[in-house]
């Protein structure tokens, strides 16, 4: 076991999932133990308490996304974009997300726009129940 099995946020996230804890998981609470669950929201783009109740396994919303921004943001791993050629999954769920909704600013975003919707891995939110965060 190393250091970072003793602190708070992984003794959670063991107990919280038992046996069945996935990999990306035990990754994002090891990753908190080394810097700070704020950092760690941060860098993926998500709230401090989205991050926490991953960790403790009561988190109810799209999974599959979060476990995407993890592994692009800490794991480096890539998708092949149409656009951009190979580019982190969190990098991909950011263009994503703007692609939700045209917008007209400059020219990347609508080149965006366009190759988002048409890609087979786009996938529009969503929409929230009345004041839930947009995290």
């Amino acid at each position: 076991m190393t250091d970072l099995e003793q602190f708070p946020a992984v003794l959670r996230a063991r107990e919280a999932w038992g046996g069945d804890i996935p990999d990306w998981v035990l990754g994002l609470a090891r990753a908190c133990a080394q810097s700070s669950q704020n950092k760690v929201a941060k860098k993926l783009g998500y709230s401090a308490s989205l991050v926490s109740n991953v960790i403790g396994n009561r988190y109810t919303g799209d999974m599959q996304r979060v476990e995407d921004m993890y592994r692009g943001a800490f794991e480096r791993a890539e998708v092949a974009c149409p656009e951009l050629g190979d580019l982190p999954l969190n990098e991909c769920h950011m263009w994503q997300k703007h692609a939700e909704r045209f917008q007209g600013t400059n020219g990347r975003k609508v080149r965006m726009y366009r190759a988002c919707r048409r890609c087979k891995r786009f996938k529009k939110s969503e929409p929230k129940p009345e004041g839930q965060s947009d995290d």
